[in-house]
């Protein structure tokens, strides 16, 4: 894996000129939101990857947010009426320190990082995103989990009156609101970001504003949008997605090109904005950092 720092790259090498630079408007608009005022620190840079970031175009307006319906596009047309501020996030579980905390609160005491990261579908299609954020475990560990703190489960917020997707019998009859878990180890990993931005901008309503969980060594359904509730607990949590289709969709959710699901291989993958086909990555492509969390877990079983 390649990581390169800001002082190594220009920002070029990231995304456009012209959207880099609109960095500053994000970092004042984003103080607007959260009450940061001068205190929101500069973003610093991190590369994971050599590949081309995907065009924001199809980065906002290609995605899965099953709140507002099934279609790849129907994020992007139904989200326009979805609230993102005022903002809240409930701590609670096994922790010191449990609570309900603002916006402001989960954001001000973490500088902002640009972090580019492969991203990875199950259903074979994938992007490269250039995420604003700060790692989750830095978050986590404000509120002293105790020791009987094996995993963190995740909920989305629950708006039917604003999100049509909640209102809907989509196929898959997915169980609102939306819930995903980590192990405890996975959430402290260092790749392991809550994202409150992309491109250089802040969240859009149909990426998961205003925070949403980024983990690029797994399928994208675990990356969980527009997070309302955190929970440390003992036993590990059902996620949404394995609820509805375990076949498909196990907890651990790791990029594994040599486990088809019942339906298709996820050996290749086609990378949008892109014609031909290429080779999936085991842990898409972050194994040298990962791997060795799974040491004798069968990866076939827990996928």
């Amino acid at each position: 894996m390649l990581i390169k720092h800001a002082e190594d790259l220009a920002s070029s090498d990231i995304t456009p000129q012209g959207v880099y630079m609109r960095r500053r408007d994000f970092l004042g608009t984003l103080a607007a939101i959260t009450g940061l005022g001068d205190k929101l620190t500069t973003a610093k840079m991190l590369v994971t990857t050599t590949d081309a970031p995907t065009p924001r175009e199809a980065v906002v307006s290609y995605c899965n947010f099953y709140e507002f319906g099934s279609a790849k596009t129907d994020a992007a047309r139904y989200a326009g009426v979805f609230k993102a501020t005022p903002w809240s996030v409930v701590v609670e579980g096994l922790c010191a320190k449990p609570g309900t905390y603002t916006l402001e609160d989960v954001v001000k005491p973490h500088p902002l990082e640009e972090r580019v990261y492969r991203m990875r579908c199950v259903e074979g299609w994938s992007m490269v995103i250039p995420w604003i954020g700060f790692p989750l475990g830095d978050f986590l560990r404000r509120f002293q989990p105790t020791s009987r703190a094996k995993y963190v489960e995740f909920t989305s917020v629950y708006r039917p009156q604003e999100m049509v997707g909640q209102r809907r019998r989509l196929p898959a009859l997915l169980p609102w609101p939306y819930k995903e878990g980590l192990r405890m180890d996975e959430a402290l990993h260092p790749l392991t970001i809550l994202a409150v931005g992309l491109y250089g901008e802040n969240l859009l309503n149909q990426n998961g504003a205003p925070l949403r969980l980024v983990v690029p060594w797994k399928y994208g359904f675990k990356s969980i949008k527009s997070i309302v509730n955190v929970r440390f607990v003992d036993k590990q949590p059902l996620n949404t997605w394995q609820e509805a289709n375990a076949d498909y969709y196990g907890f651990y959710a790791n990029v594994n090109p040599n486990v088809p699901t019942p339906s298709y291989s996820q050996a290749t993958e086609r990378r949008i904005g892109e014609f031909l086909m290429r080779r999936t990555l085991p842990f898409n492509g972050y194994a040298d950092q990962v791997s060795s969390m799974y040491t004798g877990l069968d990866l076939r079983r827990n996928y």
